[in-house]
């Protein structure tokens, strides 16, 4: 019995892309929605852009003094806290003409409005920076990130219960809606109305009665007993000094810029709540599966909308318990998700890159995360890594793709030929070895590669060499 020796077949050396996500094999096409028209009255977004450069200028200042005093990714710029280390701000302080306690609060501005990006002990200017006086949209995504971390740019009660301040955190968004519907002036009395009927419909929503006798326990302080109406108060000037509303006089208003944001947020829930998916309402494995079928900048606008409606911490943890699962594909979505979260999802990136199912996601999302482009990104991945990249991508191919897509998935490969290509397969160790490369020498129209492929694949399965 005789054998032909496989041909050495080069492959297309290709840079391989962070593979978020198969492609997959129907693109459906959704009926085109006119695009929204923001309230009348609401200013044409180079306004709207002067408008956040103008309340944005000090924390713009602060961050490009940074950029030229300290240079890009200069240490001794943070304290490993994200904030700002103390001969710098005394430094900055000096330079500038301002007080250090100014210094300070400019530059926490610029960290959230991601003007600058601190990482451990170094910072270095963000995009956002860059792109300041060219690209309008850049500085209202810049705003519009101040915007939705109100609540950690000015100091929170310290004599409040925290379930209570998180009780009404959760609830401002309801507020901010009214306020923008109102189009004007609203008394304070009616906006602490609504905020408790909101929270009590929170606490509603939560209750449980255990079931069972129970043990008797001393019972911590309950966020019922804290009153609203200081918690108001701080969550109102939270936003105005944030440029997204005026207080005083006892009366609310939104400014045009906090108006145009709650308009924005209130229209990408409702793109979500009308598109065919639904995903708004659905946990993240369920989300990542109805976006699976969409094209990228769709799938974007739903991983937004879904985040939107959820705390960012409890978010991410479901993204990356998702991401654990079987399913390659969604493994590869997750991470796509967790680019639109950004910064906030770091720490949580950081913590799975020792898990070796998530490790070359999260050393890629790391990479792109700290500047590198995304077509380089995957140089920061062993061969080892990268093979074990390849073997999940083609496993999320192999249950959602079509055959032609598993064979130009080969020209991916970082090694140049299909017998390296092979071996270090075989080395890698991924579970679904087997069943990619018997899926592969299936779909390969070479009937001497396909052998050689089948061919590793038994000595996958079998143990052999």
């Amino acid at each position: 019995m005789t054998s032909r020796i496989p041909r050495d077949s080069r492959l297309r050396l290709v840079r391989p892309r962070p593979l978020a996500a198969a492609p997959t094999a129907v693109n459906q096409r959704r009926p085109r929605r006119p695009a929204p028209r923001p309230p009348e009255g609401t200013p044409a977004p180079a306004e709207l852009a002067r408008m956040a450069r103008s309340h944005l200028a000090a924390a713009a200042r602060v961050a490009r003094w940074a950029d030229v005093a300290l240079g890009p990714g200069s240490d001794g710029a943070g304290d490993g806290k994200a904030t700002l280390a103390d001969t710098t701000a005394e430094r900055a302080a000096g330079d500038l003409g301002l007080t250090a306690a100014q210094v300070r609060a400019d530059w926490d501005t610029a960290r959230l409005a991601g003007l600058v990006e601190v990482h451990g002990d170094s910072a270095r200017p963000g995009w956002r920076l860059r792109a300041w006086d060219r690209d309008d949209s850049a500085v209202l995504r810049g705003w519009v990130a101040l915007f939705d971390a109100w609540s950690l740019a000015y100091p929170e009660p310290a004599d409040h219960e925290p379930a209570a301040v998180a009780e009404v955190v959760s609830a401002m968004p309801q507020v901010l809606s009214f306020l923008q519907l109102s189009a004007g002036p609203v008394p304070v009395e009616q906006l602490l109305d609504l905020l408790e009927q909101r929270v009590t419909e929170l606490r509603t929503e939560r209750c449980e009665i255990p079931y069972g006798p129970q043990p008797e326990r001393v019972e911590p302080p309950r966020s019922e007993d804290t009153p609203l109406a200081p918690l108001l108060d701080w969550a109102l000037h939270a936003l105005a000094s944030v440029g997204a509303l005026t207080y005083g006089d006892g009366h609310a208003t939104l400014t045009p810029l906090g108006s145009w944001a709650v308009w924005v947020k209130l229209e990408q829930i409702c793109v979500a709540a009308q598109s065919p998916a639904g995903n708004i309402e659905a946990v993240a494995e369920e989300m990542l599966r109805g976006c699976a079928q969409l094209r990228p900048n769709a799938a974007r606008a739903e991983y937004r909308a879904w985040l939107a409606a959820r705390p960012v911490g409890s978010a991410v943890t479901e993204l990356i318990a998702a991401a654990r699962g079987d399913d390659a594909l969604l493994r590869g979505l997750a991470f796509e998700a967790l680019r639109v979260v950004g910064a906030p999802a770091e720490p949580n990136v950081r913590a799975v890159a020792e898990e070796p199912t998530l490790r070359p996601y999260a050393l890629l999302w790391l990479a792109e995360h700290d500047g590198a482009d995304a077509e380089d990104a995957h140089e920061v991945l062993t061969r080892q890594e990268a093979t074990w990249l390849w073997v999940d991508t083609a496993a999320a191919v192999a249950d959602h793709g079509e055959a032609p897509m598993l064979v130009r998935h080969l020209e991916s490969a970082v090694q140049p030929t299909v017998p390296m290509l092979l071996d270090e397969v075989r080395a890698v160790g991924h579970p679904r070895t087997v069943q990619v490369l018997v899926a592969l020498a299936a779909a390969h129209p070479d009937p001497a590669l396909a052998k050689a492929v089948r061919r590793a694949a038994f000595q996958v399965h079998t143990g052999g060499s």
